[in-house]
């Protein structure tokens, strides 16, 4: 071989294994809309620090993104409910270890529209609220009108946080209009005087009231205490000890950096 070419396909060789050929490691985050934007947010920040990683993320509710991850199409199952015993037997009988990482806390908050004067809520009204035995303003604050009664979709592990805490087993009121988002909820609220609904804590905005549940407000201190009563951890779940780009990944969301990450986006960190 020319000593030209030889040169060549030495600097080819040496291209084809550093950072500038263009090969990334990939990440797959799919599930909770709840978790979603913090995990558009930590993938962003840490894609500027590790441009040899790409990360996507997609919502779909927590099931979805469990399914995808025993399925093998996710790398992250992003959920804001705790894994099922059925969920873990399915990728048990895959020869899948999952592995739970609690990433940040969390709080639902009954809201309200502004204009609303209800300022506290007890668990049990609001569970016969959402059972349907509790249908009129009239009752809490005076208000001669319907409420309307608005409610996550039975899929998503919000409403099962909700169906834990507050429904406590029962039925859902089939009056109940049934949002596919938080955000959906926030709008509909925002838009109804006549409206209530719930949302996690990264999603509560000026443009709804959060009411006091048992007298406890929604805020950090009172989920780290426990003493607000509708409070619950947002997870990843990962197939087998994280390795890699996936490990690092995970280490930065659990860093300082990557818990001011998760206070700036209104949920509550762990440390």
């Amino acid at each position: 071989m020319k000593k030209s070419a030889f040169l060549l396909v030495f600097i080819v060789s040496l291209l084809a294994g550093s950072p500038f050929a263009g090969a990334q490691e990939s990440i797959d985050i799919s599930g909770s809309t709840t978790v979603l934007p913090i995990s558009q947010i930590l993938a962003e920040a840490f894609m500027d620090l590790n441009p040899d990683v790409a990360i996507t993320v997609s919502g779909g509710g927590s099931g979805i993104g469990i399914t995808a991850l025993v399925d093998g199409i996710a790398t992250i199952a992003q959920s804001s409910r705790k894994i099922r015993q059925s969920e873990i037997d399915k990728a048990t009988e895959r020869g899948i270890n999952i592995v739970k990482i609690e990433i940040a806390k969390d709080a639902l908050s009954a809201v309200v529209h502004p204009s609303n004067p209800l300022e506290d809520i007890s668990i049990d009204t609001l569970q016969k609220i959402y059972m349907g035995e509790l249908t009129h303003w009239k009752e809490l604050n005076g208000w001669d009108k319907e409420m309307v009664i608005i409610s996550r979709d039975t899929a998503s592990g919000t409403f099962e946080v909700w169906n834990e805490h507050v429904l406590r087993g029962k039925e859902l009121t089939p009056i109940a209009l049934r949002l596919p988002s938080n955000a959906g909820i926030r709008a509909e609220v925002t838009g109804n005087p006549h409206a209530i609904g719930y949302l996690g804590m990264g999603y509560v905005t000026e443009a709804v009231k959060a009411l006091r549940v048992d007298g406890v407000d929604p805020v950090m201190e009172n989920v780290l205490d426990g003493d607000y009563p509708i409070a619950r951890g947002l997870f990843y779940y990962v197939a087998g000890e994280p390795e890699g780009a996936l490990r690092r990944f995970i280490d930065f969301i659990l860093s300082p950096e990557g818990q001011r990450i998760v206070a700036e986006e209104g949920f509550i960190p762990l440390q």
